[in-house]
C-alpha cells in the first residue's frame, strides 16, 4: 500500500521478532527482518526504511556495532535500541552511537509502538532553521553542528549538542528532565534512570569547567536552566 511506512527488525530471538513483526503489521505498518548484523547491513544497504529496530547481542555485527558503521556512513534512519542491556552506560553508549531511543527489555508493545511513531515523526519533522546561538560568550552553530565558548572550540557528542542547542533555545527559563526527556529523547521520563542528570553533568564539564562564569544551572527539585547570573 502506498505511504505504508515500513520497519526493520534486527532481532535474533525469532519468538521476539514474530511478536514485534505481528504487532507492528497489525498497527499498519510493513516489516522486515535480519536474524544478524550482516543481514542486516546488507538489507539497509539496498532498501530503505523509516525505523530501525536493533537489539545489540546479535551475532556477526553487534548491535552497537552497527549502529556506529550506519551513522558513520551519515544513515539518518532512525534507530531504537531494543535490549535487555539496561544500565545507565548501556542507555548513554547507545545514544552516543547516534541511537535515536532506547528500550530495554522485557517492554510493553504499546510503549514500543509509541516510541517507533515518535522518532519517525521527529524524523520527518521540519528541520529548525540554521542560525547561530549566542548566550554570553558561549556559541552553538546549528549549521555547521559547532560549539564555542570564548572562541574556544568544544567536542560533543551528537545528544549532548542536542541537550545544549535545547537549553540554549530556552534561555533563562527553568526545564524539567521530564521536558528534557521528551524533547531530546522523545520519552516519558523514567525515574529510575540518571541519564539526563549523567548528560548535564557531561556538558557541564565541557561547558563551564573552565570559565569562572558557570552558564549550566541547578533549580533544586525543578531542573535545569541554562543562563547569565
Amino acid at each position: 500500500m502506498p505511504g505504508t511506512l515500513k520497519i526493520l527488525i534486527v532481532e535474533d530471538e525469532q519468538k521476539v521478532s514474530a511478536f514485534i513483526r505481528k504487532g507492528l503489521e497489525v498497527n499498519g505498518f510493513e516489516t522486515d527482518t535480519a536474524f544478524d548484523g550482516t543481514v542486516a547491513l546488507t538489507k539497509i544497504q539496498f532498501h530503505n526504511y523509516d525505523a530501525i529496530i536493533m537489539d545489540i547481542n546479535i551475532p556477526e555485527i553487534n548491535g552497537f556495532e552497527l549502529t556506529e558503521q550506519l551513522r558513520k556512513k551519515g544513515m539518518k534512519t532512525p534507530i531504537l535500541i531494543l535490549s535487555a542491556l539496561g544500565t545507565t552506560s548501556d542507555k548513554v553508549h547507545g545514544f552516543d552511537l547516534g541511537a535515536d531511543d532506547y528500550l530495554v527489555k522485557p517492554f510493553e508493545f504499546e510503549e514500543l509502538l509509541a516510541r517507533i511513531k515518535a522518532i519517525i515523526k521527529r524524523a520527518n519533522s521540519i528541520p529548525v532553521r540554521e542560525e547561530v546561538l549566542k548566550v554570553a560568550d558561549l556559541e552553538l552553530d546549528t549549521e555547521y553542528k559547532s560549539v564555542k565558548r570564548g572562541g574556544k572550540p568544544i567536542e560533543l557528542t551528537a545528544k549532548e549538542f542536542h541537550l545544549l542547542e535545547y537549553l540554549m533555545r530556552n534561555e533563562g527559563k527553568v526545564l524539567s528532565r521530564a521536558d528534557i526527556a521528551e524533547k531530546i529523547w522523545d520519552i516519558s521520563f523514567d525515574t529510575g534512570t540518571n541519564v539526563i542528570d549523567l548528560y548535564i553533568f557531561y556538558l557541564r564539564k565541557k561547558i563551564d569547567k573552565d570559565f569562572s562564569q558557570k552558564l549550566i544551572h541547578t533549580q533544586v527539585g525543578m531542573g535545569y536552566v541554562l543562563k547569565q547570573k
